[in-house]
């Protein structure tokens, strides 16, 4: 008896308690028997969830067999169409005779389990839990001595959680579930299927239902999603979370969550579980009658098998969910469509005598949301594993299926045997242009029409009456630099004497061809090889005909192209009529996979009807979109990603996206007013939690702000001098407060007083100040509009020039310049101890409403976090010119995102960001690139610090480079990164190697634009202005000594 038939016994957790409890401790390695017992109690006796509450943190199912897995991928073979629950009995075999022994096999499988279905009245899905939870019981022994990934952490701020005006809300992902976030969003965006969601009301006697039912969770999950929904309607928060939908569905999706056989399995079982739940409902309303499912009114459409089996002919009509297409050999939708609706020898369906088999399918009853599986993933059966089909296939926004429907056969059917007719001559066409193009019977070919104008140029080239030989010999002799008898190859061996060349004056010496300092060649020798002999006849009479063939030849080709782009036109424009234009699809949703067949990221490109235009929904990130980012990471041939799923909708089906309206005013529909009374109290619910979150963090920063106000306040004691610090490296010490940094203010101070006191000796000390603030501020103000070289920043010299360039308010310069004069500092001597006592005196007077402080404290922490982003700039510089990319990145890390906060404010709060980028990008290909090789080596302890470098460094960095979709360049690096680890899977490796492997790529290619929590920044060293500055000089000038590919 199987786990999963234990706990589906009456009374299972009680009767079998011990059994469960060993069977616990076997499958996660527990050896806790409270801890157990616990779970046990927690999951009220479901095996299942027990193992799902041990495992969650510690353990990673295992991938199934290779002959297991390509099984359960049956919904997703392109060999048959899954119809859900409702004719699932129906299922038609598409294969003819051309069934190979996997195939075959998979039909007995299939044969087998339903056989097991009827006699033991257990599901393919509850067996395939139960073979699952048995199978990784060795699995979780492992997994448990690995440690868990870090998880992708909320930002601890609020606001960058918040949702902005009206845009879409994303889903959060919980852990390898981009799938269900792509399914989710598409169905979603749907506003008949969300309509349908949102209303949907559990039945009356839910508890009343078969127990099967409820094992099934449908009803369970169909409240989750309502609530969902709800929440991606009227949510505050820029994403939700969606675990609690999911925890439902993990149990019955076990397999490796990133494969797309799972996404397919994954989203016919949404429907199905809809569907029965829908069931449900409808049969409890329409007693008696023959209840209508609005799931099944949606998503299933029928078609017409029309076929001839060994000269027998046959029809069968057949329901169908998700169409299934081949994509390998087909370059567009249409070509896919042609193949999967004509199968063997179609000549034999229209012909009374034939012993052949094929059969045509047509469709009698579209659905209104018409999905197309676009099958991608191929079985290997020489490697034994899966593998993804990169070619590039296209597929319009407005699909017209007019030609597929059972009611125009006939005229379909005309047209495509004028089709085939057009394309057999077509071949012909291409064949008689091809032998223009490369003509020649020699490996190398040529075009004709270059073959003729070649014999032109050599037939009209100034004929010569010596050979090449005889011709270079006599130059040679000419010009005295070889023996009249000496042979060409005795001139290489010999090489020139100098008793070979007799003195010569320079006007004897003739001009020697020297062919790599000499650009133009002598006049006398010719340009290319020419006729030795050849008479003004003879060459008329060539030149008359290779001109007159060349033509020939030039019309003839072009008649040939012109006559292919002629059929290529009629081909395309076959179904344009009028009649064959009358149903429309239009593409509402493109799911999107990226990487290999092992393991990829999954997002989705949905059109919204309402703004005309397309958005990307790619986990928490929602983004505005173009067709033409879609055709790029949709249509394949273009790095790893493309398109799976496709799915269209009735264009003249309005309701399917129509808004809803008030009945009584007339008026939309929007936001909360869309939900039912239950959802909006839900989702009220939720927001005030988060309004309470934003509360609690302005409560915070307020609590902060005053706590800075009242010790900037408190004055400050002269401090003694600092102990004379040896030379090396600087001690690692916080950041100097503002007063720090007056002390080296001083001189400048200092120099002022002097130079006001030399024009203006007999004057008080409020006048000298005014004179010095002002001499002081000219000063500083030629420095802020200077330009200089990227070594000398002045910003970093003086807080003033900073706000000067950043055109900070008049008030808070003249405050700034007053507390550099009134600085305690300037109290060494009796005239600069007068000044400052006057210029504390002016800042006491200050009223409050002259100068808003709060304002003054912003300015001056913005400079103060601009000090700190060009030390972690420098510091990151520093450590890269030494190759210490580990330590590089964190430094250049926040420099990256410090500067980016910055220049939000303006272009010059900050430094070059693209230069920040272009070393931050650096550092992680190096580092990538290191752990590549590690993992090459094969050794285990080189392997593990390899996975080390990209799980801790590499792998929470790539949403940094990925959150800006805008930055090509650093879009392009990640994926690089991937690429280079997505080539070991076509590799032979150990199969330590290969585990280590399959369990790090979802993390690598699963990365969202959700930024994960760093720790607290690295401790900067403590330097003064001078410092700073003589440091700052000296990287940048290394920069730009040392050039960098791409800044």
């Amino acid at each position: 008896m199987t786990v999963e038939q234990n706990v589906l016994q009456p009374g299972g957790a009680a009767k079998h308690q011990q059994t469960f409890l060993n069977q616990l401790r076997e499958i996660t390695g527990i050896n806790d028997i409270q801890v157990l017992q616990q779970a046990l109690k927690d999951s009220n006796g479901n095996l299942e969830l027990a193992v799902a509450f041990l495992t969650a943190k510690n353990a990673k199912v295992p991938q199934l067999e290779e002959a297991t897995y390509y099984q359960t991928a049956l919904p997703g073979n392109d060999r048959y169409i899954s119809v859900g629950s409702q004719a699932d009995t129906n299922v038609i075999d598409l294969t003819g005779d051309d069934k190979d022994d996997l195939q075959r096999a998979i039909a007995l499988s299939l044969e087998e389990s339903n056989r097991a279905f009827r006699e033991t009245g257990i599901t393919d899905e509850e067996q395939a839990i139960s073979r699952v939870l048995e199978a990784s019981i060795a699995e979780n022994k492992a997994s448990l001595k690995r440690t868990h990934p870090e998880v992708w952490s909320d930002s601890p701020n609020p606001y960058d959680r918040k949702r902005q005006d009206n845009c879409p809300v994303g889903l959060k992902n919980v852990g390898n579930t981009c799938w269900f976030s792509a399914v989710i969003q598409s169905l979603f965006n749907l506003l008949e299927f969300r309509r349908l969601v949102l209303n949907f009301n559990p039945p009356a006697n839910a508890q009343d239902l078969p127990r099967n039912q409820k094992e099934h969770r449908n009803l369970p999950f169909m409240r989750e999603l309502r609530y969902l929904f709800a929440l991606l309607v009227g949510s505050k928060r820029k994403y939700v979370d969606p675990s609690r939908a999911v925890e439902i569905l993990k149990d019955a999706f076990k397999s490796n969550d990133s494969q797309q056989q799972d996404v397919s399995e994954f989203t016919h079982k949404l429907l199905d579980w809809l569907e029965d739940a829908f069931q449900i409902k409808a049969e409890e309303e329409r007693e008696g009658e023959k209840p209508k499912n609005p799931m099944v009114e949606l998503f299933y459409g029928r078609f017409l098998a029309v076929g001839v089996l060994e000269g027998k002919k046959f029809e069968n009509t057949e329901m169908f969910g998700q169409y299934p297409l081949q994509v390998n050999g087909f370059k567009d939708l249409h070509e896919c469509l042609e193949a999967a609706m004509i199968e063997g020898e179609i000549e034999s369906l229209h012909s009374e005598n034939s012993a052949k088999s094929g059969q045509e399918h047509w469709f009698t009853e579209l659905p209104p949301v018409l999905t197309f599986e676009l099958s991608r993933f191929e079985f290997n059966q020489a490697l034994g594993r899966p593998e993804k089909i990169h070619n590039k296939l296209e597929f319009p926004p407005i699909l017209y299926l007019d030609r597929y429907m059972h009611k125009n056969r006939e005229i379909t059917r005309i047209k495509r045997d004028e089709i085939k007719r057009l394309k057999e001559y077509l071949m012909v066409l291409q064949q008689r242009l091809e032998r223009y193009l490369s003509y020649g019977s020699g490996p190398k070919r040529f075009p004709l029409v270059d073959v003729l104008q070649y014999a032109l140029e050599f037939a009209s080239s100034k004929p010569v009456c010596t050979s090449p030989v005889d011709d270079l010999g006599a130059s040679a002799t000419a010009s005295g630099t070889l023996p009249a008898q000496t042979s060409p190859s005795t001139i290489e061996q010999q090489g020139p004497s100098s008793s070979d060349v007799p003195s010569t004056s320079p006007a004897q010496r003739s001009v020697i061809h020297k062919p790599f300092t000499q650009s133009r060649i002598p006049p006398d020798l010719p340009m290319h090889p020419a006729p030795r002999h050849i008479t003004e006849e003879e060459l008329s009479v060539l030149e008359g005909c290779l001109h007159r063939w060349r033509t020939e030849v030039e019309n003839d080709t072009r008649d040939l192209q012109e006559s292919i782009s002629r059929i290529h036109r009629t081909i395309e424009l076959m179904y344009s009529d009028k009649t064959m234009v009358q149903v429309p699809y239009r593409l509402h949703a493109v799911l999107v996979h990226e990487g290999q067949a092992n393991a990829g990221h999954y997002w989705a490109y949905i059109y919204d009807h309402h703004q005309n235009r397309w958005m990307k929904y790619n986990d928490i990130s929602v983004t505005k979109s173009t067709w033409e980012e879609l055709e790029r990471d949709s249509f394949g041939g273009y790095r790893n990603a493309s398109a799976y799923c496709l799915m269209y909708i009735n264009d003249k089906e309005q309701y399917l996206i129509q808004e809803e309206f008030n009945k009584e005013t007339g008026q939309m529909l929007v936001g909360m007013d869309t939900l039912p009374s239950d959802l909006r109290d839900y989702v009220k619910e939720d927001n005030k939690r988060f309004e309470k979150e934003l509360e609690e963090w302005d409560a915070e920063l307020a609590q902060k702000a005053q706590q800075e106000k009242l010790l900037s306040q408190i004055p400050r004691a002269p401090a003694p001098s600092p102990a004379p610090v040896q030379a090396g490296e600087p001690e690692y010490l916080e950041q100097p407060s503002r007063t720090d940094i007056s002390k080296h203010l001083k001189e400048d101070s200092v120099q002022a007083i002097n130079k006001a006191l030399t024009e203006q000796e007999d004057r008080g000390p409020e006048a000298i100040m005014d004179t010095a603030i002002k001499l002081e501020y000219t000063r500083l103000l030629k420095l802020a509009q200077e330009d200089p070289p990227p070594e000398c920043d002045y910003r970093l010299r003086h807080a003033i020039v900073y706000f000067i360039q950043n055109q900070a308010p008049k008030k808070i310069i003249e405050r700034t310049l007053l507390e550099q004069f009134g600085d305690h500092n300037l109290s060494f001597d009796e005239r600069c101890r007068n000044i400052m006592k006057v210029a504390q005196a002016k800042l006491e007077m200050i009223k409050p409403d002259e100068v808003n402080m709060e304002e003054y404290e912003r300015w001056h922490q913005d400079y103060r976090h601009f000090r700190e982003t060009t030390m972690f700039l420098m510091v990151g510089l520093e450590f890269f010119q030494k190759k210490s990319y580990m330590e590089a990145l964190l430094y250049l890390i926040y420099a990256y995102q410090n500067n980016k906060e910055l220049l939000s404010k303006g272009p010059y709060r900050g430094h070059d960001e693209e230069l920040i980028s272009h070393y931050r990008r650096e550092c992680l290909l190096k580092l990538n690139e290191h752990a590549a090789a590690l993992f090459e080596s094969g050794d285990d302890q080189e392997v593990n610090n390899g996975l080390i470098i990209m799980n801790e460094l590499i792998v929470p960095c790539l949403p940094l480079l990925l959150v800006d979709e805008m930055e090509e360049k650093d879009i392009v690096a990640v994926e690089d990164m991937r690429n280079r680890w997505c080539s070991y899977l076509g590799q032979e490796m150990e199969p330590n190697l290969q585990e280590k492997l399959t369990d790090f790529l979802p993390k690598l290619l699963d990365c969202s634009t959700e930024i994960k929590g760093f720790n607290d920044p690295p401790k900067l060293p403590s330097y003064s202005t001078h410092e700073l500055c003589e440091r700052y000089a000296r990287i940048m000038l290394s920069l730009s000594r040392t050039p960098a590919d791409g800044r």
